[in-house]
């Protein structure tokens, strides 16, 4: 028995059994069953899968800090070496992975150890919750509920879905945490190379088990050999503590590009004033609508609408088009020119820059569209075969390139690779007069979350034949490519840029909606990188909470509260969408209400919290006492409470703090801070500054 006394933990690693045979957080004992030590996948040169995982060894060698294991059955030569080590107080883990020279390692998980039945599901009261940095950050409790959703565990696979829990993709770093009561397991991956990895849990009847898949992005008879450690370490139950321990890695080993907001000269001035985001399609009403022209078209037809919305809310405004593209809506590469030609697209652009405001643009990430299923006659399926576009798609295990899994209602096509040289040069031709369009913001990636690739196994693209730290480090290199063609513009994608992409994409749509479908959203983003970019709230899309109550004020206070860019998505005629997508118009948001609370809002940004939320730092704020309200989730239907009032702390620079309390209700909100009673006007916010 291999045993590693670290700060409050003791770990037990029976080597020769090949399992993790107790875990001991604050002298109580966190494991519920033997699990694997390591899970390996290979892949031979017909591309055929096989797992192993450490129980196939017959031999075990004891080293110093940690064990080989050899004599694999049927794998001759398959070597696997793990090392177990205390540093500071931590325990640090690494794999080397050797497989046989006709094969190649796809994947490794590593370690792997199974907790408590989450609390929900829990029924010796020994369970707690998972923090999981999907979606900007969510809260889990309850993995029956997740199991049920599509935001649930998968197998990662091609072709890709864009709910994976994926890294760099839906998670955006490379830690969770099992967060008990009493306190806290921390699981980091502290990889300066930002390598592709699944992050994630996945429950049996007994309880849960955490998951890092390392993938490899190795050749045939290569050796995986990480050079970086997996860190687990104790905290208390908060999940600002745990947060705590990624961001101060974060710190110490940031990615290229990354600067923060107050020395970036890359960001422009609009992006302190906190611009409103107004967001609206030009043709039908939703994504799979009829994509006829619709009542705010010609552009220059909002230009009232828009004046309004200026003056009612004080804010400057980011106006961001839905189905502007002149080929067809969400069916990427292709977007230039604009729909209805560049005339009256320009003097809108121009209109609104007169006024200060700014235009962005919605566009869909990295697919190659044959065939729009809105457009009948958008068809490109000549040209993918006069110009043999199939050496730049995204290739399967077996060579073979499969139709996407992505937005499969609005197009048919196929997932392409840039870190091909036919799949790089035909993003740079779709994309060039759209960066010399003098816009302020394009949303490029859409359908890319975090901005990520989709996963490639071509052996003919200059890659290696399986995912890796190649797809970070080539999206990298291309979107440094953009910066530079297009320095007046800024790029964003959907979900928040993950953060090896951090530098590159600077404003994004933020989705933490759809956490409240599996779980509690918690800003787990702006923890960890409000001091290097801002988001902004983003159109909400899939937010399936019921109409029957006004939710739209408690997400942008939520989104405010974060330090994220309020957003109001509109119908043609100017009413106020709940969310993107929405198609019962019977229960719309209360406009007054809504307008209310921004105009509200974006004051109190400009003359007290502006120091705070466009650059600083969040730390743990104080507890908060309030009323809590219920809501229902018909997505999977369960209900569950917001707070009246949401709060959050942060610390400037100069070492400022202070702590924000946003009421998103017609009611003045009384409530204890700390035990100090305060009360949050109506439709607005309150600062409290001084220690904290």
């Amino acid at each position: 028995m291999y045993t590693l006394t670290c700060h409050h933990m003791t770990l037990a690693i029976d080597l020769q059994g090949a399992h993790i045979a107790s875990l001991t957080v604050n002298g109580t004992e966190r494991i519920v069953q033997n699990t694997p030590l390591f899970r390996i996948r290979l892949r031979d040169i017909y591309g055929e899968p096989v797992t192993i995982n450490a129980w196939d060894a017959i031999s075990c060698t004891e080293t110093a800090d940690g064990a080989i294991y050899t004599d694999f059955q049927d794998r001759p030569g398959m070597e696997v070496q793990v090392y177990i080590t205390e540093k500071k107080g931590d325990a640090a883990w690494r794999i080397r992975v050797t497989p046989p020279k006709d094969t190649f390692a796809e994947w490794v998980d590593f370690p792997l150890v199974t907790l408590p039945a989450l609390a929900d599901n829990n029924k010796i009261g020994n369970g707690g919750s998972v923090l999981l940095p999907y979606n900007e950050g969510a809260l889990i409790s309850d993995e029956l509920l997740r199991r049920q959703t599509d935001f649930r565990h998968f197998d990662y696979v091609y072709p890709s879905l864009g709910c994976y829990s994926l890294f760099p993709n839906m998670i955006s770093a490379q830690m969770m945490a099992y967060l008990w009561d009493d306190a806290g397991l921390y699981l980091g991956a502290h990889d300066p190379r930002r390598a592709v990895k699944g992050i994630d849990f996945y429950g049996d009847e007994n309880g849960i088990t955490m998951l890092m898949r390392l993938f490899c992005g190795t050749d045939f008879g290569e050796s995986f050999s990480m050079d970086y450690d997996i860190l687990w370490s104790v905290t208390d139950n908060r999940w600002e503590s745990a947060a705590e321990i990624y961001r101060a890695w974060f710190a110490s080993s940031l990615p290229p590009k990354v600067t923060k907001i107050k020395d970036n000269p890359a960001l422009p001035d609009w992006y302190e004033d906190s611009p409103l985001v107004v967001s609206y399609p030009v043709r039908g009403v939703h994504d799979m609508d009829e994509m006829s022209p619709n009542a705010l078209f010609p552009y220059t037809n909002a230009l009232p609408l828009l004046d309004e919305l200026r003056a009612v809310t004080e804010s400057r405004l980011m106006v961001l088009l839905m189905h502007w593209e002149g080929t067809a809506p969400w069916a990427p590469p292709y977007v230039w020119p604009p729909f209805g030609g560049t005339e009256n697209f320009n003097a809108f652009k121009e209109a609104l820059h007169e006024k200060r405001d700014l235009l962005g643009v919605y566009c869909s990430g990295f697919g190659y569209t044959i065939q729009s299923n809105l457009i009948a006659d958008y068809n490109c399926q000549a040209e993918y075969d006069a110009r043999r576009l199939e050496a730049g798609m995204c290739a399967g295990p077996d060579g073979k390139v499969a139709i996407s899994k992505i937005c499969t209602g609005q197009r048919k096509g196929y997932d392409i690779c840039p870190a091909s040289p036919v799949g790089h040069d035909l993003l740079a031709e779709a994309y060039a007069p759209l960066f010399e369009s003098g816009l302020d913001y394009v949303q490029i990636l859409d359908q890319n979350h975090g901005g990520g690739q989709y996963f490639c196994y071509s052996r003919d693209h200059g890659h290696p034949p399986a995912p890796g730290a190649w797809m970070t480090e080539h999206m990298q290199t291309m979107l440094s490519e953009w910066n530079d063609q297009a320095p007046n513009i800024l790029f964003g994608c959907e979900s928040a840029a993950a953060e090896p992409f951090i530098g590159n994409l600077l404003f994004s749509d933020n989705r933490f909606e759809l956490n409240y479908m599996t779980g509690r959203p918690v800003p787990l983003y702006a923890y960890l990188y409000h001091e290097y970019v801002r988001n902004f709230m983003g159109n909400q899309v899939s937010c399936h909470l019921m109409a029957e109550k006004d939710t739209l004020p408690y997400r942008i206070a939520y989104a405010f509260a974060a330090g994220d860019c309020m957003t109001v998505v509109l119908t043609p005629e100017g009413k106020l969408l709940p969310y993107w997508g929405a198609r019962d118009f019977s229960k719309l948001p209360d406009k007054d209400v809504v307008l209310t609370l921004i105009a509200n809002l974006t004051r109190f940004y400009r003359e007290k919290a502006k120091p705070f939320l466009h650059a600083g730092r969040m730390i743990p704020a104080l507890p908060v006492e309030c009323e809590a309200h219920p809501f229902f989730c018909n997505y999977v239907d369960h209900r569950f409470t917001m707070p009246a009032v949401h709060t959050s702390a942060w610390e400037t620079e100069d070492g400022r703090r202070a702590q924000i309390l946003v009421n998103p209700q017609t009611k003045d909100i009384a409530c204890t801070v700390d035990g100090a009673s305060v009360t949050v006007p109506a439709l607005d916010a309150l600062l409290i500054e001084g220690p904290l």
